[in-house]
């Protein structure tokens, strides 16, 4: 399967079940289409993104020795949105390697407590903390005094997320 060919093209819903289907649990197949998340131009990234995060979900095992990589790219400040959007969203549905614990949580914090970061990406960084404060249950304080600080403004999403990470944190 050409996967630059595919993600040339607009990326529909099928592209992207196809593209899933292909890679399956193949780390070749995976490590062609995560170098073109790395590597590819603005428009490849993004198209790239929204497979690869399935990918991940399907089979965590996959991102296993892309994770430096992975955290380095969400630094990048030429990237598109939808690559720190689905970037975020795999990181809720993996076992992040201790020694990349204290960087994940510094980046979704600076993610929730950003202006202008978009929703999703707010709400798939508060469960990655929710998650990672099962490990550093000192961090859940932190967490919903910055729940607490944006409640008022904020969106219905957000409030949706936020209250399964309260009740869940609870527990």
């Amino acid at each position: 399967m050409d996967l630059l060919r595919l993600l040339k093209d607009e990326l529909f819903k099928d592209n992207k079940d196809r593209i899933v289907a292909y890679i399956g649990r193949d780390k070749e197949r995976f490590a062609r289409l995560i170098q073109l998340f790395f590597r590819g131009d603005y428009r490849i990234a993004q198209r790239a993104a929204w497979p690869l995060s399935y990918c991940v979900q399907n089979h965590p095992e996959l991102i296993t020795p892309w994770f430096r990589q992975l955290l380095d790219n969400l630094d990048r400040k030429d990237i598109h949105p939808a690559v720190v959007r689905n970037t975020i969203r795999l990181l809720q549905d993996v076992d992040i390697p201790k020694k990349y614990h204290g960087q994940v949580m510094n980046k979704c914090f600076d993610l929730v407590q950003s202006p202008g970061s978009p929703i999703a990406v707010k709400a798939f960084s508060l469960t990655v903390l929710s998650n990672l404060s099962a490990d550093y249950p000192e961090i859940a304080g932190e967490l919903k005094l910055i729940i607490e600080d944006q409640w008022d403004q904020a969106s219905p999403a957000f409030r949706s997320r936020a209250k399964r990470v309260l009740k869940k944190m609870e527990r």
